[in-house]
């Protein structure tokens, strides 16, 4: 007869998000002792991290924070399931991820996954846990926010799970209504850069060559042809420069102007979305 009991089985997989078949291996294994019933299912974990590596991580949630050294921290970590990404274990470890990404300054996941978590790494945190959970997970994104002040949006595409799409905007000025309205305007519209000096020259360059070509494909007089394609041009910044966007809430402004009639400044920004570029960087590896 089996030395535990329904409870016991519920109490593990609250504690270690596991599966209820090899919890219950686990604890049949272990004839109801519980931490052993724990090392066995870590092992089991690790053996199977190599085989998962080749799987798709493209569920996770993003979580950010304020730190008190003038910036603001954002990640992305994912998993392979919907289930597990909103479980209780997978949202402590990001948590954890968060604080210990914070607290070594880093703005890059490369530099958050040699960090310091406790005794151990980031690396080796999120291993173990994945380990027992038996699924593939990957800290995809981390980005550090520079500001006086900040403001933190969480969208949440399903109330079901965590969030999916987060904005931190690092600004000056005291008017945090506009501050929060213009994180939730990137959230939506998604620039990639600040200023249109921050856009790269290779970007401009390779815009440029395609607005050239479809405008002489079009059949336009070549003696026109600068006009519109640094008109075509200033399109594609307003498209992907957060101070040129029209305003989601009101189009008559763009961001900027929206920023200055308020009386703040934007000065940094980042925005991170679940499960981004998964599929391309999958294609790249095959």
């Amino acid at each position: 007869m089996a030395n535990f009991t329904i409870a016991d089985v519920k109490a593990l997989r609250e504690q270690l998000g596991t599966g209820l078949t090899d919890t219950k291996k686990a604890l049949e294994e272990a004839d109801g002792d519980m931490e052993k019933a724990v090392e066995l299912l870590r092992l089991k974990g690790a053996k199977g991290n190599a085989k998962r590596a080749d799987r798709s991580a493209a569920e996770g949630l993003i979580a950010a924070k304020v730190n008190d050294n003038g910036t603001a921290t954002i990640i992305e970590l994912n998993c392979e399931t919907d289930f597990v990404a909103k479980g209780e274990k997978f949202i402590e470890l990001a948590n954890q991820v968060l604080d210990a990404a914070a607290a070594a300054g880093v703005s890059n996941a490369t530099e958050a996954l040699a960090a310091s978590a406790g005794d151990q790494t980031v690396a080796e945190l999120i291993d173990g846990v994945a380990a027992v959970i038996g699924e593939k997970f990957e800290l995809r994104n981390v980005r550090s926010v520079k500001g006086e002040k900040f403001d933190i949006y969480m969208h949440l595409t399903s109330k079901d799970l965590p969030p999916q799409v987060g904005v931190v905007v690092g600004y000056e000025g005291d008017d945090e209504e506009t501050a929060h309205g213009i994180a939730q305007h990137i959230a939506f519209a998604n620039p990639s850069v600040l200023n249109r000096e921050d856009v790269s020259e290779e970007d401009i360059a390779r815009e440029r060559k395609v607005v050239e070509d479809l405008t002489r494909a079009e059949g336009k007089p070549e003696a026109a042809l600068p006009k519109i394609v640094e008109g075509r041009l200033g399109a594609y910044f307003k498209q992907i420069v957060l101070n040129e966007q029209e305003y989601a809430r009101d189009p008559k402004f763009n961001v900027a102007q929206v920023a200055e009639n308020a009386g703040i400044k934007v000065v940094d920004f980042a925005r991170l979305k679940v499960g981004v570029g998964v599929e391309a960087a999958e294609e790249a590896d095959a």
